[in-house]
C-alpha cells in the first residue's frame, strides 16, 4: 500500500502548493513512484505548477521527474447532500486507487473546509500542515488569550482533524502523523518568533502534532513556478536558474524537512537522492 501525504490546512497563502510540489519531487528524485491530486479545483496552483514544468521540459528537451496526476471527478447529484456524499466517496475511492500503485499519493487540499478535502484528511498517513511564523496563522489551530497570551482551546482546523483521525483509527487502525511545517521563518532571533514557538509548544502536547523544521522566506520559491522547476532541478545540466549558496541553504532545508517527516518508502534511513 502506498503512502499516503496530505498537505492541508484551511488558510491560503500558507505555502501548500509549493511545499506539495517540492515533496513530490523529492519523492520521485529519489526513485519513488508518486501518484499527486490537486483538490482545489478553483486555483489549481498544484495542478499548474505541473503543467508549466511539462512544457518547459518539451521546450528543452529534456525529462524532468515528475508524479503522475489524477483528477477528482466533479459530483453530478442535485440536492446539495447528496453531491457532498458523492464527493466524499469519490475521493476515497481515488486514494484508495492510487495507493494501489504508487508508493507515494500527495494530496494537496484546498484552503477551505470541503467534503473532498475532509476526505482526504481521513485517509491521511501523514498530514503536512505549513503555517506561516505569525498568531495570525496560528489562529487556526488554536484561540490566543489577548492579555495573557496562554494557548486556549482549539480552532476549527484542529477539531477537523481530529474528526479525521477518528475516522481513521476506525476505519484502518492507523494514526495519522500529523506535522505541523513552520514556514517562512525569519533568520532573526525575534520575540514573536519566540513567542509563536512557544505556544507551538504548548500546543502540540495537548491536540497531538509535532513541530518539523520550516522553509524559509526565499523569492526562488516564487521565482521558479513559471518554469515549473524546484530548488532540485538547479544543479541539473540546462537550469533555467544560476545556483548560488542561497540555494544549497535552500536546499538542506528541504532536505531536513524530508527526513522529518519519516516516510516508511524512503526506509529508516530517509535515502534520499539529492
Amino acid at each position: 500500500m502506498g503512502h499516503v501525504i496530505v498537505v492541508g490546512n484551511e488558510k491560503g497563502g500558507a505555502g501548500k502548493s509549493t511545499l506539495s510540489v517540492h515533496i513530490a519531487v523529492a519523492c520521485a528524485i529519489s526513485g519513488l513512484k508518486v501518484a499527486a491530486l490537486d483538490l482545489d479545483r478553483r486555483q489549481r496552483t498544484f495542478e499548474r505548477y505541473f503543467e508549466n514544468r511539462a512544457r518547459w521540459s518539451a521546450t528543452h528537451e529534456t525529462e524532468l521527474p515528475t508524479p503522475d496526476f489524477f483528477y477528482l471527478s466533479k459530483a453530478t447529484a442535485e440536492r446539495r447532500v447528496d453531491a457532498e456524499a458523492e464527493e466524499t466517496e469519490a475521493t476515497r475511492t481515488l486514494i484508495a486507487a492510487m495507493r494501489d500503485s504508487h508508493d507515494i499519493v500527495l494530496v494537496d487540499a484546498p484552503g477551505a473546509d470541503t467534503p473532498a478535502s475532509r476526505a482526504a484528511h481521513a485517509c491521511a498517513d501523514t498530514l503536512v500542515s505549513p503555517l506561516n511564523d505569525s498568531f495570525i496563522d496560528f489562529d487556526l489551530l488554536a484561540e490566543i488569550d489577548p492579555v495573557t497570551g496562554e494557548v486556549g482551546k482549539p480552532s476549527v482546523y484542529a477539531e477537523m482533524v481530529w474528526e479525521a483521525r477518528k475516522q481513521k483509527a476506525a476505519s484502518r487502525g492507523k494514526p495519522i502523523d500529523w506535522v505541523l511545517m513552520r514556514n517562512r521563518l525569519s533568520p532573526l532571533d525575534a520575540k514573536n518568533k519566540r513567542r509563536v514557538g512557544d505556544a507551538l509548544s504548548a500546543l502540540a502536547q495537548r491536540i497531538g502534532f509535532r513541530v518539523a523544521p520550516g522553509l524559509s522566506e526565499r523569492v526562488i520559491y516564487r521565482e521558479m513556478f513559471t518554469a515549473g522547476l524546484t530548488l532540485l532541478d538547479l544543479t541539473d545540466e540546462g537550469a533555467a536558474a544560476t545556483f548560488t549558496l542561497s540555494h544549497v541553504a535552500a536546499r538542506q532545508e528541504l532536505r531536513d524537512l524530508i527526513l522529518a517527516l519519516k516516510l516508511p518508502p524512503l526506509g529508516e534511513a530517509g535515502q534520499l537522492g539529492f
